[in-house]
């Protein structure tokens, strides 16, 4: 990732209490990871009030007949993959 130094000012109470929390030379990770948590918050934030869908149904036909059929589904399918594992060991066990 490609850095740029920058020049802020802080408030000296604000600077001393990072200070007593990661040491002068973490400052910059901290406010880095800080800096980033806020974005991350902010956007999320920004797309939870937009009116717009998160994705368009053309790309989730799987989900063309509702999110309760397609979960539904997904658990049968589990189901059926575990039952199919279950004999199997079955059969294993049987062998020996």
């Amino acid at each position: 990732m490609k850095r740029q130094r920058t020049h802020i000012l802080l408030p000296q109470a604000l600077l001393r209490d990072i200070d007593r929390m990661v040491g002068p030379r973490g400052r910059s990770a901290f406010l880095v990871e800080t800096a980033q948590e806020e974005v991350k918050r902010r956007k999320l934030l920004q797309f939870l009030e937009n009116d717009e869908p998160a994705w368009e149904d053309g790309d989730h036909p799987e989900m063309s007949g509702g999110s309760a059929a397609w979960v539904e589904e997904l658990r049968k399918e589990s189901d059926d993959r575990r039952g199919k594992a279950c004999r199997q060991a079955k059969r294993g066990r049987s062998r020996t």
